[in-house]
């Protein structure tokens, strides 16, 4: 069995290597073509005459992640702490179970969600077409919400159980105690939950394509359309070619780039705390 585990720890480490191989074999050279400065910096998007900058991708990836992650983690935050220190027993496991459902919902039916309801509803409110920034902002913040209710509740659970009678004793009420006490305590795993939420949005392509608009140009605000770099590489990935095609490729390069900058924040903040502790 040992050889059997170690087999399969291999083969999870050799996909991600073979992964940062194909995209960096496939995407630095196109860098290289195009200027690296052109390519990161460039505001202009026309593959037909060989412009190919995806600064307003990478901005528009940035804020739709931001506000999904200013939308959605507050409220699982709520959540998680609610199922884990409040939720009667009775409505417990279908509320889980409803979470967990969620899910397991395919991205399409998420975004088929946000253009038949968000989509008229932000057309009527605020005017424009609907297919905007903020329709982004909001699906996504509700498509993360089953990931990062998943792993901060088990953290705030994790937290032993003399944290919080100490607090009480101590004099501080329930909330305080729950607040000021357990989710301090309960904090690398909650910041591993918000990972693992800006991860999913980060990455998120057929739910933005339908409500976010797919326009190639800087962000203007919110009720104006964007296009992501997921959303640009799945758009045109089906008839791209040549130096075009390797542009995509390098674009998911740089999405990667981004994983890992979020993961090695993660585990820097994780030690801080540590040290602190």
């Amino acid at each position: 069995m040992k050889v059997v585990f170690l087999i399969a720890a291999c083969a999870s480490v050799l996909a991600v290597f073979l992964i940062c191989v194909f995209l960096f074999a496939n995407g630095i050279p196109a860098m290289g073509k195009i200027g690296p400065l052109k390519f990161l910096f460039g505001t202009e998007w026309r593959p037909t005459n060989d412009k190919f900058g995806i600064l307003p991708m990478i901005v528009a990836s940035i804020y739709v992640t931001a506000g999904a992650i200013l939308i959605g983690v507050p409220i699982a935050l709520f959540t998680s702490v609610f199922m884990a220190r409040y939720c009667p027993k009775k409505i417990y496991k279908p509320l889980k179970s409803g979470i967990e459902l969620m899910a397991g919902v395919p991205s399409i039916v998420y975004g088929y969600f946000g253009l038949v309801l968000l989509v008229p509803l932000i057309r009527q409110l605020f005017g424009g077409t609907g297919s905007s920034m903020l329709a982004a902002c909001i699906l996504l913040g509700i498509m993360i919400l089953p990931t990062i209710i998943g792993v901060t509740e088990s953290a705030v659970r994790s937290v032993p159980e003399s944290y919080y009678e100490g607090s009480l004793a101590l004099g501080a009420t329930k909330e305080r105690s729950i607040f000021f006490v357990m989710l301090p305590a309960a904090k690398s795993g909650i910041l591993a939950g918000v990972v693992l939420g800006i991860g999913r949005a980060i990455g998120e392509t057929m739910a933005v394509i339908m409500v976010a608009g797919n326009q190639p140009r800087m962000p203007k605000g919110l009720l104006q359309g964007v296009r992501t770099m997921t959303a640009n590489i799945v758009t045109e990935m089906g008839y791209a070619s040549g130096l075009h095609r390797e542009a995509l490729i390098a674009t998911g390069v740089v999405l990667f780039v981004f994983i890992l900058i979020i993961n090695l924040s993660l585990s820097l903040l994780n030690r801080r705390a540590e040290h602190a502790n």
